[in-house]
Order: structure tokens, then C-alpha cells, then sequence
């Protein structure tokens, strides 16, 4: 008979644990079966959990599946956190606690077990190995599910009681079973939200019910809709926040203008894209006689209506941004202030923060304030008018100021080069929507002097409100933007080499700047700019001052569109000392980073979802015509290009290229033909065509035009 041990100290009982999950012959076990198998007296128990308790606590120990595991000291840490699931299948878990572990965990496909975006889990850290993506992972448990229905859309239908769906949340590796409800039909392409039922794992699939049709995917007026539902966004107002909202009115009241600089008498404009509604920043701009500038920055006082917990300030902290789609766009403030009370019309006061810089001729500031103002905005100019006044296509009293503020900016400019910046100067396309959100074409944006004046002021006023903030000993939300991974800067430079600039062995970040003005009047520009903006880590906001790589700026916020981002709702409370107490401003940093980024994953499946369509009906129209498009990625298995006149993405794949064998050279970053010598090659231009379009897992597919010369010297090489 065994004697069993009692009497045992915390201490002692972690040694005998220790030593019984470390032996050889060790087969990971519950806790209660590891008491037994140590032979502690009933009377041990307490002792025993307060052991176990300190040993998870202290990484010494992990719990997987309810079943305790060894960790060897130095190679493993078990942390909590929020998985972030990318398209793809792999992932990153965001640590609960920081101070712990400061970076994002990477979670390789294979290991993100049945947890879905947004998951809180459980994550075994590997100490000692990393990849260019950064300290690698696993995840060990799913410790709450952040969704309890999805959507999706029906590809298939098995039987009246069983179907297929496409949910992006799910992912295409994770077995699913949807079922119909007995009340509910469905049909290939209807729009579902499913209730789920189980959840599932590698092995067993996840069980879910529809529970509700939201259209079909014929149907493009329930685009937004259905987005809205898969990635949880709130469209809808709730009544009691509409109703305070109507509170305020529609105009400035007289009392409101009390305690405030009255800038009435300052000639202020806006400049805004043509379908803007929302209109948070006017300019202003004079010259003295000693040739110092005046820049007025001034911004929409959101903060003086949407007080600290109030219901428009809850709903807007959920929301935490505007989301913005084709043609519409989700606010995150009823339009009652947001289309009105808060946004800067012309020829009505409006209540405003301005931050008045005084600079010399250099741009350099010679002094800067910050006050609470009003102002009556002369102007309405979209970016395509003040342009033509600019150009001299169209006369404007205020066009003396426009010529001011492009001297101003290209001085801005100019200093943010000098200190390294890079300025991304890229197109964009803007689709074109019907009232029932059908897409009838694209409108290219060329971001001309216009929008670059836009930007450089608020990027100024933006800097300074932060190093108002910092000075002041304030602790504030930062924009932060950190350093890439050397990794991905060498392959950045890598890449380079093969569109031809000369790039040194030793080159760094310092580099850049003048790597990027080497390549301006190369034909490879857009493609380099856009392969750096993907290998820089994304921006996000934090309360820890980390400055903003992109930038190179020491301190920056965001603080010019309260309409449309909590976080600079947020900072406009902390200049005037309007925060409450009880504020978390890493809670809120952590939300609004998040919700940035679920903002954007929805806007990018609307606006591939409306190009796709588009697609479709020039598919219709003219099935065998061909589309211009650029090589931006070469891979071993296949090429990536861009449409030339959608800005989309496609992929052929090798076996869609020309009558030939390709082979990959990954020096060169080059597919060549082994008999026609034909190479592909980043930045070459190709013409593409379509073979189908699926619009609910939106995707393409395509065929090369092919080059009849190429045709025969293969057939000759036979």
C-alpha cells in the first residue's frame, strides 16, 4: 500500500509536480488524475491547487485540453490574447498583457487550431524560434468566442436540409455543415447569417443554422448590408441616440459661442472630394509683411456635443470610426451632426478647434496655439474645383490663397523629405454607384497638389496637437508606425535591384528616400511604392509614444476628423481637459486600432465585390476582350498582376501561361520559358483575359493573351 503525503508546504508540492511531469515517461494528464498520481493525502488538496495555480502562473506548467504539460525553461510561453485571422489562414494573437510580451505573436496556418478572428485564446510563444513575421506561436485553447452568428453565401445546396456556404470567417480549411431552417429556403447565392450551433475543430466540422436571407449575390443594393452583417458593423442608430442627437438642432446657438476666439473674420474653405458630406477641416492662410505665414488649421468641435459617456459618445466608441463604401458610407455619428451641426459648411458658423501656426519663409514655425474658436467657412471647394483655379480653368476670388497654400505645402514637403519621409504619391480609382449600388465604371483620383496641400497641414496640425499634449505631461493616444522587420527591408531592397536601381549591399531605412527619388522617372515607381507600403508594419494607436516610422516624426496623433475617428474625439477632450476620470485610454487605443482595421477588411470585400462586377458585365458584354494589366508579384507557381484600369489583383497560374515550362529564378525573381526563352518579369505589361468570375468567393480567374511567336518556336522546339 502506498502512503499517501500530507502535511505538505505550496513549495514541496510544485517540487513534486515538477518532477512528475518532467520524467521521461511522462503522458500529459488532468489535474486530478496527477493527484492521485502523486499520492497526496485528501487533506492536500487546497495545497495542491495553490501549487498548480502558481506553477501556470509562473510558465513552468500549461494547461492543453484540460490536461497539464511540462514546459522546459527557455522555450516556451504561454500567453493570452486576441487572435487576428488573416484571409489566408494564418494569424496573429495581440497579447492581453503587453508588459509581458510586447510584440504580436505569429500563428502559422497549421496551428491556429478552430479559432476564428477576433477569438480570445490561449498561445504557446516559442521562445527561442522566430520568423519574418516575428515570434512564431501556436495556439493551445480558445478561451472565448468573439462571434456567436456568421454570414455567408450559399454555393451549394446538398438536400432540402443541408448546404454549402462560403464564410470568410471560417475560412476554406475548416470543415462546415449549414442547415436549412424548416422555415427557411434557401437557394445557390442567397446572403445568410447563421446561428452557430457548435463549434467545430480540425476533425469536426462547425454545425450552424440560417436564420435569416439578407438578398442574394445577383442583387448589388444588399452589398453593404450583407458586409455590414459578416463583419459585425452597426448600421443602424438606436432610437435613444437619435433623439439626442435631434437635441442640439440644426445650428450654432448663441450661448455656444461664449468663452471662444471668434474667427469669423478669418477667410476659411474647405477642400474635400466631390461626394463628401462630412466636412471636419477648414484652412485658412495669410502672408505678412515679413513674410511669415499665418496657417489656420481649424477643426469641427465634436467634443462640445458628444460629452464624456453620453449615448452618442458609448455609440461612437463602439463604432470608433466612419466606415466608408461605394457610394455610401456607415457614420460613426448620426448624420445630424456628422452631415450637419458638426461639419463645416459655408456661409454658417460652426464651432471649431484651430490650431493657428505662425512660420517664416522656410515653413520653419516660429510659434503655434491652440484654442477653442468659431468660424463661418466661405467656400465649399471639391479637390477637382480648387485645382481648376489653381490651373487658371476657372476664375475664384480666392484663388490668390490656393496659390499661397501650394507655396506653403511644397515648403512642408520639402522638410519632410529632408528628414526622410516618404511621400506616397499614387492614384486611385473611385467607383462610380448607382442609387441601387450597381457599379456603372470607375473615376481615376490622381492625388494632385490639391490633396497633397490638404495633407501636409493636417499632418502639421496633427504633430503639433501631439507635442502640445506631450509637453503638457498629458498621457494621449498616439498614431504610432514602427520600423519594419530587416527582413522584409531586405527583400524591399531585393526587389529593387531587380527593377534595376542601384542598391548597395549596406543600404538601410536612410536609404530609402533617395532609393525612392532614383526611381521617379522609372517606369517601376507605383510597383515600388506599393511593394514598401506592404512591407511596413501597420499603423495602429497606442498610449506608449513608439514616434511614426513613416513619417519620421518623434510625436504624432490624430486629431483632425473627431466626425469620423473616437480617437481624435478623444484628443480633443484631453486639450481642454474634458476626460473623464475613469478613462482607459489603452482600452481605447487597443478598440480603435481594431475597429480600424475590421473597417478596413470591409470596405476592401465591398470594393472587390463592385469590381467584380463590373468585370462580369464587360464579361457579358464582350467575352473575349483583353484588359491591360502590370506584373507585380512573381512566384515559383505562378505571376500576380494589377488590371490597369480597376486597380485590381489577379493571378496566373503556370500552367495558364504560354505553351511552355516555366522555371523560377529566384535571384532574378523571373519565370522563364525552358523552350521559347520567354521571360516574366516584375513590372511587365500583359494583357489578360477573363474566363470566370465568381462573385461569392470573390474571385477571378484568367488566361494570358498569347504571343504568337512564342507559339511557334515551341512547336519547333519539340
Amino acid at each position: 500500500m502506498v502512503k499517501r503525503k500530507k502535511g505538505l508546504s505550496s513549495q514541496k508540492c510544485a517540487k513534486l509536480i515538477l518532477e512528475c511531469i518532467h520524467k521521461s515517461s511522462y503522458q500529459p494528464i488532468t489535474a486530478e488524475e496527477l493527484f492521485t498520481e502523486i499520492h497526496l493525502s485528501p487533506s492536500s488538496s487546497s495545497t495542491f491547487q495553490l501549487a498548480i495555480h502558481d506553477l501556470l502562473k509562473s510558465n513552468q506548467i500549461c494547461l492543453r485540453k484540460k490536461k497539464l504539460h511540462p514546459i522546459k525553461q527557455g522555450q516556451e510561453q504561454i500567453l493570452i490574447g486576441t487572435l487576428r485571422l488573416h484571409p489566408k489562414g494564418f494569424g496573429f494573437v495581440i497579447p492581453d498583457e503587453r508588459a509581458k510580451w510586447p510584440q504580436d505573436i505569429f500563428i502559422p496556418k497549421n496551428y491556429t487550431e478552430s479559432a476564428i478572428d477576433a477569438d480570445l485564446v490561449e498561445v504557446a510563444v516559442n521562445t527561442h524560434s522566430s520568423s519574418e513575421k516575428g515570434p512564431e506561436g501556436k495556439i493551445l485553447s480558445i478561451l472565448k468566442r468573439a462571434h456567436t452568428q456568421l454570414a455567408g453565401t450559399i454555393y451549394a445546396v446538398h438536400s432540402a436540409r443541408e448546404l454549402a456556404a462560403h464564410v470568410p470567417l471560417l475560412g476554406n480549411n475548416k470543415p462546415t455543415v449549414i442547415r436549412s431552417s424548416p422555415s427557411i429556403s434557401c437557394k445557390i447565392g442567397d446572403r445568410v447569417i447563421l446561428r452557430v450551433d457548435e463549434w467545430g475543430s480540425k476533425e469536426k466540422p462547425t454545425i450552424c443554422t440560417v436564420s435569416q436571407i439578407i438578398g442574394n449575390i445577383i442583387d448589388p443594393s444588399c452589398d453593404v448590408k450583407a458586409t455590414a452583417l459578416e463583419f459585425n458593423l452597426r448600421s443602424d442608430f438606436p432610437e435613444n441616440v437619435l433623439t439626442e442627437a435631434k437635441g442640439f438642432g440644426n445650428k450654432v446657438r448663441a450661448p455656444d459661442l461664449k468663452n471662444r476666439r471668434d474667427l469669423t473674420g478669418l477667410t476659411c474653405f474647405t477642400i474635400d472630394p466631390d461626394t463628401a458630406k462630412d466636412f471636419d477641416d477648414a484652412l485658412s492662410l495669410t502672408k505678412d509683411e515679413k513674410g511669415h505665414f499665418h496657417l489656420g488649421v481649424h477643426i469641427a468641435d465634436v467634443a462640445h456635443y458628444v460629452k464624456p459617456n453620453s449615448l452618442l459618445d458609448q455609440e461612437a466608441f463602439l463604432r470608433a470610426n466612419s466606415t466608408y463604401f461605394p457610394g455610401t458610407c456607415i457614420p460613426m455619428l448620426p448624420e445630424e451632426l456628422s452631415n450637419q451641426l458638426c461639419s463645416l459648411k459655408a456661409q454658417v458658423n460652426r464651432l471649431t478647434v484651430s490650431v493657428l501656426i505662425k512660420m517664416d519663409q522656410d515653413g520653419k514655425i516660429l510659434h503655434f496655439e491652440i484654442v477653442r474658436s468659431y468660424i463661418k467657412s466661405a467656400k465649399r471647394f471639391s479637390y477637382f474645383e480648387a485645382k481648376e483655379v489653381l490651373d487658371g480653368k476657372k476664375k475664384n476670388v480666392h484663388a490668390p490663397t490656393l496659390q499661397l497654400m501650394v507655396e506653403l505645402c511644397l515648403l512642408l514637403k520639402k522638410q519632410r523629405r529632408e528628414r526622410g519621409s516618404i511621400d506616397f504619391s499614387l492614384p486611385e480609382i473611385s467607383l462610380v454607384i448607382d442609387e441601387n449600388g450597381l457599379p456603372l465604371g470607375v473615376k481615376k483620383i490622381e492625388y494632385d497638389i490639391t490633396h497633397q496641400l490638404v495633407e501636409e497641414f493636417m499632418l502639421k496640425a496633427n504633430e503639433l496637437v501631439a507635442l502640445e499634449l506631450t509637453n503638457r505631461g498629458k498621457q494621449l493616444i498616439y498614431r504610432v508606425h514602427e520600423e519594419p522587420n530587416p527582413e522584409n527591408i531586405r527583400e524591399f531592397f531585393e526587389l529593387a535591384r531587380t527593377f534595376g536601381l542601384n542598391v548597395s549591399s549596406n543600404s538601410t531605412f536612410k536609404d530609402i528616400p533617395e532609393l525612392f527619388q532614383q526611381a521617379q522617372e522609372s517606369p517601376f515607381l507605383s510597383q515600388l511604392s506599393i511593394a514598401f507600403i506592404r512591407s511596413m508594419k501597420l499603423a495602429q494607436y497606442s498610449t506608449e509614444n513608439m514616434g511614426h516610422f513613416g513619417l519620421c516624426l518623434e510625436h504624432y496623433c490624430h486629431f483632425t476628423s473627431p466626425i469620423r475617428r473616437y480617437s481624435d474625439l478623444i484628443i480633443q477632450r484631453l486639450l481642454f481637459n474634458e476626460e473623464p476620470k475613469e478613462l482607459d485610454l489603452k482600452e481605447i487605443a487597443t478598440h480603435c486600432s481594431e475597429q480600424e482595421r475590421i473597417s478596413f477588411r470591409a470596405e476592401n470585400s465591398v470594393v472587390t465585390l463592385k469590381k467584380l462586377r463590373l468585370l462580369e458585365k464587360e464579361f457579358l458584354k464582350d467575352p473575349l476582350r483583353y484588359h491591360a494589366a502590370i506584373v507585380t508579384k512573381i512566384k515559383p507557381f505562378g505571376l500576380y498582376f494589377e488590371l490597369t484600369e480597376l486597380m485590381l489583383e489577379g493571378f496566373l497560374h503556370i500552367s495558364e501561361l504560354e505553351d511552355d515550362y516555366f522555371i523560377f529564378d529566384e535571384r532574378s525573381s523571373i519565370l522563364k520559358g525552358r523552350f521559347t526563352g520567354h521571360v516574366h518579369r516584375l513590372g511587365e505589361k500583359v494583357s489578360v483575359q477573363i474566363v470566370r468570375i465568381d462573385l461569392i468567393f470573390l474571385e477571378s480567374r484568367w488566361m494570358l493573351k498569347q504571343d504568337q511567336n512564342s507559339k511557334k518556336k515551341r512547336k519547333r522546339n519539340r
